[in-house]
C-alpha cells in the first residue's frame, strides 16, 4: 500500500463527518429542524450575520463542494488500494488447497434396482 493511504483516510472521514453535518444542520422543504431561517433577531440567520437565502445558498455551495471532494477522495483511494495488485483471473488460478490423488480402487458398480411387489390387500 502506498504511505500516504493513511493520510488520506483521515482526510475522506473528516469530509464524510463534515458533509454529513452540513446535510443535516440543512433546512428542509417542511422546515422541520427550523434552522434555515427566520429565527433569532429580524428574520436573518445566524444571528442576523445572513439572510436565510444567503444561508441557503451557502449550505448548498458547501454541500456540492464536499460531495466533489468526497468522491474525488473515493475514487483516488481507489485507485491507490489497487495499484499494488496484479491483474488475475480466477481461471488462471489452480486451487493448491485440494490435491487431486488418482483414484487406486475401481468405482463401485451400481446395483440393480429390487424388483418391485404387488401390494398387500389388508
Amino acid at each position: 500500500m502506498s504511505s500516504f493511504l493513511p493520510v488520506l483516510l483521515v482526510v475522506h472521514l473528516l469530509v464524510t463527518i463534515a458533509l454529513i453535518g452540513i446535510v443535516l444542520i440543512q433546512k428542509s422543504e417542511g422546515g422541520a429542524l427550523g434552522i434555515g431561517g427566520g429565527g433569532g433577531g429580524g428574520g436573518g440567520g445566524m444571528g442576523g450575520f445572513m439572510t436565510g437565502r444567503e444561508q441557503a445558498n451557502l449550505l448548498t455551495r458547501t454541500t456540492a463542494i464536499l460531495a466533489t471532494v468526497f468522491m474525488g477522495l473515493s475514487l483516488t483511494i481507489a485507485i491507490v488500494t489497487g495499484q499494488d495488485k496484479e491483474p488475475s483471473s480466477i481461471l488462471d488460478s489452480q486451487p493448491n488447497t485440494v490435491e487431486t490423488a488418482p483414484a487406486t480402487t475401481a468405482p463401485a458398480v451400481p446395483e440393480m434396482p429390487a424388483a418391485p411387489t404387488a401390494p398387500v390387500a389388508e
